[in-house]
């Protein structure tokens, strides 16, 4: 039986993916999110008990650290901790630490995709960790990913992630403000989305989000309130480094004015009706 700590959005994705195929045993801190599954647990203590290999996919490192505070109390050797969450590059270091010294392997795993990929098993998966604990959870990962990393170095799949996900956003505000700019230039959205799909705008995110756009339907795939506290994330991998990252900071304040208006939960794709509205 696998365990599944976490269902947000596409915690939740990924677990019923996953159940299709395994047995699987899920716990969330608020129950009516595991609705649907057949096996819920009351705690996440339950849920290592009953599974070697448990999935985390939690909002950030203190909700992982909340978790692994509780689930340490039990007997996790030999268990494999398989990490999904976006994590600081910092803390997830202390993870690997912390599951090393209760004699369990821990695998940090972010995934880059959404929803829509993590339904039909086309995230792309970054591991570091153990080589043996990751080979015997690849039949797992293989069911959610397309493509999958593995780095042995631990931290390296989490720096990978960070600075993916800062051109994840950098590259929804120059779809955002382009699409505002033309619009306001009297060019019709649809005509012109279909240029940026033929020209220099020619992307996965622009081919992920343009009915977003075209729609205007911003319900979550991925939050503002996600990708900020990613951007955040790299934003002090930068200083850690000694890098400047003049974008980065320009892209991390764009949405944080997004988290002051009010929309910190709809989808980042939302960045493009701020910008249109400036």
């Amino acid at each position: 039986m696998i365990g599944w700590i976490g269902l947000g959005h596409i915690g939740r994705a990924m677990a019923e993916r996953l159940s299709e195929e395994f047995e699987i045993i899920v716990w969330n801190r608020t129950r009516e999110k595991a609705e649907g599954f057949k096996n819920i647990a009351e705690s996440p203590e339950e849920v290592v008990s009953k599974a070697d290999v448990v999935f985390l996919s939690l909002y950030d490192s203190k909700a992982v650290q909340e978790v692994a505070e509780r689930i340490l109390k039990a007997d996790l050797r030999g268990k494999i901790i398989v990490d999904t969450t976006t994590n600081h590059f910092k803390m997830v270091l202390e993870f690997h630490e912390m599951f090393k010294n209760a004699g369990a392997h821990y695998l940090e795993s972010p995934v880059i995709g959404s929803v829509i990929p993590a339904r039909n098993g086309q995230l792309t998966i970054l591991v570091s960790g153990n080589e043996e604990a990751y080979r015997i959870v690849l039949p797992y990962l293989q069911r959610l990913g397309k493509k999958i990393f593995y780095f042995k170095e631990p931290g390296k799949a989490t720096k990978l992630k960070l600075i993916n996900n800062f051109v994840l956003g950098a590259f929804m505000v120059a779809i955002g403000e382009a699409v505002a700019l033309g619009e306001k230039a009297g060019i019709e959205k649809s005509e012109l989305i279909e240029i940026l799909e033929n020209g220099a705008g020619n992307s996965i995110v622009l081919k992920a989000k343009k009915e977003k756009l075209l729609t205007e339907d911003f319900s979550t795939h991925f939050s503002v309130k996600n990708l900020l506290k990613d951007l955040t994330y790299a934003y002090e991998l930068a200083k850690s480094v000694r890098k400047p990252v003049f974008l980065n900071a320009q892209v991390k304040e764009l949405y944080s004015m997004a988290l002051s208006r009010g929309i910190e939960d709809e989808d980042f794709s939302v960045i493009y009706q701020l910008l249109k509205a400036l």
